[in-house]
Formats: C-alpha cells, structure tokens, sequence
C-alpha cells in the first residue's frame, strides 16, 4: 500500500463530529514501516488533535524516530498545510529535506518538504550554551 493509499484510508476513521472536516496522514520511517493518523475532536477541545500527530505517536509508540516521507490528504479545494504545531512535531522526527506530500480528495497534490513547511525551526542547537 503506498502512503497516498494509506492516509486516503485512514481519513476515513478520522472523529470531526464539531468540523466535519477529516483529514488523514501517512509516514514511512527510515526503517521502511507505515504508520497512520487521523483527526479527533472532542466537546472541549473541537479543532482536536491532528493527523500528522496521530501518526508520529504511533511511530514512536512502536519504537521508531525517524521520518523518511509523509503524505497529508483532506477534502478541502487546495492542499491543506499542517498546523504549526504538527510541523514542529515533524521537524523533531525527520530532515529538513524529508518530502511531504499534500493531498486533496479531487487528486490535487503539492509536493514540499519538512524544511520548507518550516522555516527558521528551533532545534536542539538553539539551546548550545544551555
């Protein structure tokens, strides 16, 4: 299964009772392993918790750390970025020249990287003279 088939499938498990608006994530490890994530809101926290970060925590559940590629898909008119916080978390776990894939359900598609989604990251070399 590629990791566009893995996010469209996984999208549909997503819990977006408050948006509707489900969105799905696919990452291959540096190991060559699939992990998946999707979205889920809840009553007190309606934006709820993210796909790409559903993902990364069930690839650091199962032992791994490393990021190879990523591909994100919602039903949206263009390609939907991650959220900020999804790409500190991606840049913790992968290379700034990690391909990242942005998927809609109508095949459109925007190939960027880890580096590019965010510029300027903070990494452990910020904190040097700690």
């Amino acid at each position: 299964m590629t990791l566009k088939d893995a996010a469209f499938a996984v999208r549909k498990n997503a819990y977006a009772p408050y948006s509707n608006f489900l969105v799905g994530a696919a990452l291959r490890t540096t190991a060559g392993n699939t992990y998946v994530g999707c979205n889920v809101e809840n009553v007190a926290y309606p934006e709820g918790t993210c796909a790409e970060a559903g993902a990364i925590a069930a690839m650091v559940a199962a032992g791994e750390q490393e990021l190879a590629e990523v591909y994100v898909v919602a039903d949206s008119p263009t390609p939907v970025p991650p959220c900020g916080g999804c790409r500190q978390k991606l840049k913790e776990f992968g290379a700034g020249a990690v391909k990242v894939t942005l998927g809609t359900l109508d095949g459109l598609e925007h190939e960027t990287t880890i580096a590019d989604l965010l510029p300027g990251a903070f990494d452990a070399d910020h904190m040097a003279r700690s």
